[in-house]
């Protein structure tokens, strides 16, 4: 399974007990497809960058879960016909890196390390070839007042 975020725009004019109710069926319907929620996290009601279906502000709710692939499609599709629901969004979040790169090396299981950036007590090196000094440079001096 995977891990997803799903952020819902809700419309201000619905009451809380409403708006709560769609959450959970939401939820339920999330469970039902074999997903299982992380976290759920109401962020109350804030202002939209810009006006959707004549409303400035929304009530803002977001959902960790985790879920299959094929689950997404039918999500997507129950939402998009729900009315009291202004915007939605769903993203796939990316677990993080184990922090010991030393252990995974000792293993062996360091073979990717060349797609990795370098962690802050490793060296960079610097990029190879002619590099010009500041003062060498041909832009025009600055203007003095």
């Amino acid at each position: 399974m995977r891990r997803y975020e799903l952020m819902l725009v809700l419309r201000p004019d619905l009451a809380d007990d409403k708006s709560q109710a769609l959450v959970d069926r939401i939820t339920r319907q999330l469970t039902a497809a074999g997903g299982q929620i992380v976290k759920v996290a109401p962020w109350g009601r804030r202002r939209l960058a810009y006006p959707i279906d004549r409303h400035r502000e929304g009530s803002y709710h977001i959902i960790h879960f985790e879920a299959p692939a094929d689950s997404i499609v039918e999500l997507e599709r129950s939402l998009l016909i729900t009315e009291e629901l202004l915007r939605h969004l769903v993203t796939r979040v990316e677990r993080p890196v184990k922090a010991s790169r030393s252990a995974d090396q000792a293993d062996g299981l360091g073979e990717d390390d060349d797609r990795l950036p370098p962690s802050e007590d490793e060296e960079y090196d610097e990029p190879r070839g002619e590099l010009i000094d500041e003062s060498e440079s041909e832009a025009a001096p600055a203007a003095i007042d």
